[in-house]
């Protein structure tokens, strides 16, 4: 069986291509009214995969641009009538949908405050981009699994191309023109070794830092609700911090080490969960001793963690199947959730 996900997943590197000619010239918009007009801060409103890809917005814009990002629980302004002084402020909106209330009334209440709202959403003429100032479409087209994969890399690649522009960044607007085909390469990469060490497994834990944490935080998701899996995500920070208890000899631990700064400590704690006896699978790029799941690396370090998450989807929807279960139908989940 093929799933959608899998195709879905596949159809990643057509996605940013449409993206890149198609919703460029309303991000290159958006971030040149942020550079005319700098927020003061920045607040992220979403929920799921679509958080998780926010979480790399967050990091990228703080490490490159030094304006504090925080994500919103939106609940402060839905349920507690929080009066949030936003004047100034940018309130980014990410989703595949733009059908959730809760993300809508948010939106159209910092809007009300004073804040720019933008959305990041798949489908241009949803709710959600109603009430919102700018919108940028994902162009990652409809998406029939359950499980986000081709718009969750669409919102990745989105971002890194406004913070690329309002940056005025040349070598990460160059490498963003290449992520296509360096998406292809990433998808056709051997993670077999990963199928062996979980398709048994009860849980996992998965690991990041930096921006790689976002990628963690996603995999783990697709790991509860496409194999019924239970993934936990920790920062590599973090996880000396309580976490380390649960490990015990073949303890699964997929360790997600792309280049950059934080690379040195992953590699370090793999050894160090390798001498207590848990099964680590650790992705890293090739040139990494030791490494077990092959990593890409695109035209930036700042763009490795969506080749990473490219790699893991492919492996995530055979491992589902593999587990006698079927991606597109995660038990009582639905595509579109509806908060309040």
């Amino acid at each position: 069986m093929t799933s959608l996900m899998h195709e879905e997943a596949a159809s990643a590197r057509a996605a940013v291509v449409t993206q890149l000619q198609a919703s460029e010239s309303m991000i290159e918009a958006l971030a040149e009214q942020l550079r005319r007009e700098p927020p003061a801060g920045a607040l992220t409103v979403a929920r799921g995969s679509s958080d998780h890809a926010a979480s790399y917005f967050a990091y990228l814009a703080m490490q490159r641009l030094g304006i504090p990002v925080a994500s919103l629980p939106m609940s402060l302004i839905t349920l507690r009538k929080a009066p949030l002084q936003v004047n100034g402020y940018l309130a980014l909106a990410l989703s595949q949908s733009g059908r959730s209330p809760d993300l809508i009334d948010t939106m159209r209440a910092l809007g009300e405050r004073g804040a720019l709202t933008a959305a990041l959403v798949n489908a241009p003429d949803s709710p959600l981009a109603s009430v919102c100032t700018q919108t940028v479409p994902l162009s990652a087209g409809e998406e029939r699994s359950v499980a986000a994969t081709k718009s969750f890399i669409a919102t990745l690649s989105a971002s890194a191309r406004l913070i690329a522009h309002w940056q005025a960044d040349a070598a990460l607007l160059e490498a963003g023109q290449r992520l296509p085909d360096d998406l292809q390469h990433a998808w056709e990469l051997d993670w077999a070794p990963a199928l062996d060490a979980l398709k048994d497994a009860q849980r996992c834990m998965v690991v990041g830092r930096g921006l790689g944490m976002s990628i963690a935080l996603e995999a783990a998701l697709k790991f509860k609700e496409t194999s019924v899996l239970q993934g936990e995500a920790f920062s590599g920070a973090e996880i000396k911090h309580g976490p380390m208890a649960l490990i015990e000899d073949g303890y699964p631990l997929l360790i997600f080490a792309p280049r950059g700064p934080e690379q040195a400590g992953l590699l370090a704690l793999a050894d160090e969960m390798r001498q207590r006896g848990a099964h680590v699978l650790l992705a890293a790029p090739t040139s990494v001793p030791g490494h077990t799941l092959p990593l890409a690396e695109a035209g930036h370090p700042d763009l490795d963690p969506i080749l990473a998450i490219q790699s893991f989807y492919r492996m995530a929807a055979a491992l589902a199947e593999a587990r006698g279960l079927n991606p597109d139908q995660p038990p009582h989940l639905q595509k579109v959730t509806c908060t309040h």
